[in-house]
């Protein structure tokens, strides 16, 4: 498993993210330690969360345990702003900014956050306000890289151009939706991503648990409170052509489904690495053989031609 850098930064990480969405509302505070622990203990350290996991206590379970455990230095918290907190708060002007970088710093415990990252696309507040109260954080030292999250191409492009232009701090990650199934929002910004050196950080990489091979029938519906939608979505044609593949490469390599499609996210262009949350430490633990994993260029193909 060799480390990825991040954009141009000088983080590196392993093609592995934590998603910390789950902690405070499917992992509980002292069921969560041991999973954390157990993805810091394979040699992993990014954790992706945001000020409206849990309205807050996604970031305040973290802060708790990096206290717990003296292991901030070895921690990378990425966090984010500009959704909803509950009270139909939800924007990226520098005044919101300002006030909820230091929210999330307390909640977190921390002096500084490694990549802070904008939610959603803000049409009413113009990018180079949002820029200009990002590269200011920076320069404070409460943040050290700013990233976005679901923006198209002529959003991102139009940001980076802003910051080339006025010297700002430039995002160095987009995180949108990508993964076997649902492809088109990060490869619609792929080719920026590669040409400007910007690092694809994908969520909803197993598709809430499809390509995890979790959903099969209408009958597996029953298995989770969001069951009924994902059988809805993704019980098709499309998605059988991808569990076939998965299961076929499953059989080849003794690896799990999820475990798979883990790799193929991390082996596309331009992705720094995939996001991928777990409830328990045999799930973490899976996650991060994924992550560990060489497919080869056959399978590789196969899954790609099996999602189109």
């Amino acid at each position: 498993m060799s480390k990825r850098r991040l954009g141009r930064t000088e983080l590196f990480i392993d093609p592995l993210v934590f998603g910390c969405n789950v902690l405070g509302w499917t992992l509980e505070e002292q069921a969560a330690y041991p999973v954390l622990d157990a993805f810091l203990d394979g040699g992993f350290a990014a954790l992706d969360t945001a000020d409206s996991y849990g309205k807050g206590k996604s970031e305040t379970i973290i802060g708790n345990w990096m206290k717990a455990r003296g292991n901030r230095d070895k921690v990378l918290v990425f966090t984010k702003v500009g959704s909803d907190m509950g009270q139909g708060h939800r924007d990226l002007s520098a005044k919101w900014i300002e006030e909820e970088v230091d929210a999330s710093l307390r909640r977190l415990q921390t002096d500084y956050i490694d990549l802070y990252q904008t939610h959603w696309p803000d049409p009413a507040t113009p990018q180079q306000e949002t820029l200009e109260a990002l590269d200011k954080l920076v320069k404070a030292g409460k943040v050290r890289y700013v990233g976005s999250s679901n923006q198209d191409t002529a959003l991102l492009s139009e940001a980076l151009g802003i910051s080339k232009a006025d010297g700002l701090a430039r995002y160095e990650t987009i995180q949108n939706e990508f993964n076997l199934y649902d492809r088109m929002k990060f490869e619609e910004v792929q080719a920026t991503c590669v040409a400007e050196g910007v690092s694809g950080i994908g969520y909803f990489s197993l598709a809430r648990g499809f390509l995890a091979g979790k959903y099969r029938s209408a009958a597996d519906a029953q298995k989770s409170p969001r069951g009924q939608a994902v059988v809805e979505k993704y019980l098709n044609p499309k998605g059988y052509r991808i569990l076939e593949a998965l299961d076929a490469i499953s059989q080849r390599t003794g690896a799990l489904p999820a475990e798979i499609t883990l790799s193929w996210i991390a082996a596309q262009p331009g992705v720094g690495a995939p996001i991928a949350s777990a409830t328990s430490v045999e799930q973490v633990q899976s996650l991060m053989r994924g992550a560990n994993l060489t497919l080869s260029a056959e399978d590789l193909q196969l899954l790609t031609d099996a999602g189109k």
